[in-house]
This record gives structure tokens, C-alpha cells and sequence, in this order.
């Protein structure tokens, strides 16, 4: 498309949320479907490996913005974990962890007798455990979701990025020790880069509240110095190639559970936060390239299929004995399908550490793109089948 009507690259990206913004309205209002699948069909739609109108994400400042939008939901979404409540009703921590082990070795099982074994196969098992923030907030958000299945949901998804951020680097470091025989390398590229965005994300939870309350602005409206901390440790992630998903969920947990309220803060951030939702999941979109997709589309279709029944089984194992019902614990297990941000953001954690997998990790692709499309339809119906959205549009 570009041969026909050469744009520049700081054009193409601002046209293609504005097209992904108008269509997902235009959809949404006549199919109620959820916004955010629609700009990730949009993005794949008009990235370079189909019509070629968007540059590739990683050979643009994009990725920047991208990680900041990301982080904007992160950040709330640890905001609202509280862990006070798993340690009081601890069969939902236990479920969480049950759940992630068996859909880790259940999807190992199933993509490894279709030929990918060893750490490919790993890899994508650990990947298929994560439970994407992104998409979750965003519909809990949108339909204004609140009740029991709703916080489960946000919890268990909480459990389920960590334990997938943990194994998927210490697989990581294992991949890069066979490739360069270099144990600095492989703890480096793994537990040393979790340590270190750790630690950043922590010293930001201590660093800025302690400055609002010098300013005296603490209990004010802390959207936008929220959101500037957010940006800025995005951005110090990205410049030392750390994780950005660890320092922004240690971040939004720490301020939690150092009991500071953030007064007036709007949900998503605000008009801030919704804009960069938009570019968010066109850049997932842009991120999908056709060839890969039809490549692995068996085995996806056989991980998805696997990941499915297991986080069904695992949300449905302890719901009478951590309070709730069989049905309630269903609807639990299918709101967790969505995990497309996630899986894209390690990714290209990944890539920023000179380890490329997107070709080696081909299923992913697949699955992805079924995710981002169908991944927040599944989590809409389930909170609404469980009574607990609002059908009021702001």
C-alpha cells in the first residue's frame, strides 16, 4: 500500500489508530463487541506482513509508546490486588497456583506430541499460563464489572503473570546458555533482569508517593502524576533493558499495599490512558504476520483447546472451599482466557535482549490472534452470565 501512497512513519501510526479508534466504535455500538478486539484485528489487518501500511513495530520509536500504554494498565491492574485477601481465603491463591502448574504441563504435553519439544515447547507453555492484564482491565473497565467472579478473575490473573514472567525467564536463561555456553549470560538474561525490575519497580512505589506528599498533593487527583511515573519507568525499563511488565506491577503493588489511595484517579487513566489503549492493541495487531499465523494454526488451535479446559479445571478445583459456587468458579476459569498482551510484551523483552522467537515460536502467532479477538469476547460474556456488568456506556 505504501508504493501507492508513500507516507512517512510518523504519519502511518497516528492514521492507523484513528482508523482502529473509529472502527472499533462504529463495531462495538452495532455488535457490542469489545473495543480492543477490534483495533488488534485493525493493526493486524494494516501491518507490514499484510497490507504493508505500518512499518515493522521494532523498526520504530512505537515500542516506546507501546511499552507506556502497557504500563498504564499494569499498574492499575496491581493497584487492585489485594493481597490482604489472599492470605485471608487462601484456597484462591491455592487455586491460582494449581491452575498455572497444570496448564503449564498440560499444554507441554499437547504441543510436544505435535512435534515441538525441548524449549520451544516450554517456552510456549509457559507463555499459554498468562492471563493478559490488559485485555481483562480493559473490559472490567469498560462494562464496569464489580463482584465476586470480577475479583477472582484479577487476582488469579495476577498469580498466573507472575508465575508465567518467572518460569518464561528462567527458560529464557536456559535457551541462552545453550546458545552461547555463557552462564553470565543466561543468569543475566533471567534472574538478574527480574531482580533489577523488581527493585526499580519498588523504589518508584516508595520514591513518588513520598514526593506527592512533600508537594502536597497526595490526596489531590493523582491521574496525571501517576501516569508521568508510570511513562518514565516504562521508558528506564526500555533504556536498560529490563523488564517493563515486573517494574510496573511492582510499582502498582507496592503503592497498594503501602495504603496509599490515589484519590481522584480516573479508571484507565483517563482520556490519556484510552488513547494508548488504542495504540496499544494496534501495535499486538502489527505485531502478527499472516505467513506465521497459518503455519501454526494446528498446534494453536490444540494449545488453545488445551489452555481452555485446564484454567476451567483449575478455577472450578477449590470454588466450594474458597467460598463460591461450581458455576461461579466456571465462569472464573473462561474469563481468564485473554493473554495476548502479555505474550507479545515478554516477547519483545526478549528481542531487546538479542533473543528473537517470534519465528521459532510460530503457534504463538496463531494463538495470539485468536486471543486478542475472541480472548475479551469470552471474558465479557462470563462476567456478564455472572450479573456483574454494567450495560451503561460512559
Amino acid at each position: 500500500m505504501t508504493e501507492f501512497f508513500p507516507l512517512s512513519v510518523d504519519f502511518v501510526w497516528p492514521l492507523a489508530v484513528a482508523v482502529a479508534w473509529i472502527l472499533g466504535e462504529l463495531v462495538h455500538r452495532g455488535t457490542n463487541l469489545p473495543r480492543i478486539s477490534i483495533y488488534s484485528l485493525t493493526g493486524m489487518f494494516l501491518s507490514y506482513a499484510q497490507t504493508g501500511l505500518l512499518p515493522r513495530p521494532s523498526d520504530s520509536s512505537i515500542m516506546l509508546i507501546a511499552n507506556m500504554a502497557f504500563g498504564l494498565i499494569l499498574f492499575e491492574f496491581a493497584y487492585r490486588i489485594n493481597l490482604r485477601w489472599l492470605r485471608t481465603n487462601w484456597w484462591i491463591a491455592a487455586s491460582g497456583v494449581v491452575e498455572s502448574v497444570i496448564t503449564f504441563v498440560l499444554v507441554y504435553v499437547v504441543v510436544s506430541s505435535l512435534g515441538m519439544q525441548g524449549l520451544p515447547g516450554l517456552l510456549v507453555s509457559a507463555l499459554a499460563v498468562s492471563t493478559s492484564p490488559a485485555e481483562v482491565l480493559r473490559v472490567v473497565n469498560e462494562q464496569r464489572s464489580s463482584g465476586q467472579v470480577t475479583e477472582r478473575v484479577l487476582h488469579m490473573a495476577a498469580l498466573n503473570c507472575f508465575f508465567a514472567v518467572f518460569v518464561f525467564n528462567l527458560i529464557v536463561g536456559l535457551w541462552s546458555f545453550q546458545s552461547s555456553g555463557s552462564i553470565w549470560g543466561a543468569v543475566s538474561n533471567s534472574l538478574l533482569v527480574l531482580g533489577a525490575s523488581c527493585a526499580i519497580g519498588v523504589a518508584f512505589g516508595y520514591a513518588v508517593p513520598a514526593l506527592l506528599r512533600k508537594l502536597g498533593t497526595l490526596g489531590q487527583d493523582a491521574t496525571i502524576a501517576f501516569a508521568i511515573a508510570v511513562i518514565l519507568l516504562a521508558a528506564l525499563a526500555q533504556t536498560f533493558k529490563v523488564s517493563a511488565i515486573v517494574a510496573t506491577l511492582s510499582f502498582g503493588f507496592v503503592v497498594r499495599h503501602r495504603r496509599v489511595t490515589l484519590g481522584q484517579a480516573q479508571r484507565n487513566f483517563g482520556v490519556l490512558g484510552d488513547l494508548l489503549t488504542v495504540l496499544l492493541f494496534v501495535f499486538i495487531g502489527a505485531t502478527l504476520a499472516w505467513p506465521r499465523i497459518v503455519t501454526g494454526v494446528h498446534i494453536a488451535l490444540a494449545l488453545l483447546a488445551a489452555r481452555f479446559m485446564s484454567k476451567l479445571f483449575g478455577a472450578m478445583l477449590f470454588a466450594r472451599l474458597s467460598g463460591t459456587t461450581w458455576r461461579k468458579g466456571a465462569l472464573t476459569g473462561i474469563a481468564m482466557s485473554p493473554m495476548s498482551v502479555l505474550v507479545i510484551g515478554l516477547l519483545v523483552q526478549t528481542r531487546s535482549m538479542g533473543v528473537d522467537l517470534m519465528d521459532q515460536l510460530a503457534p504463538l502467532a496463531a494463538a495470539t490472534l485468536l486471543l486478542a479477538v475472541f480472548g475479551p469476547v469470552l471474558t465479557l460474556l462470563a462476567l456478564r452470565f455472572a450479573g456483574e456488568t454494567s450495560e451503561r456506556e460512559e
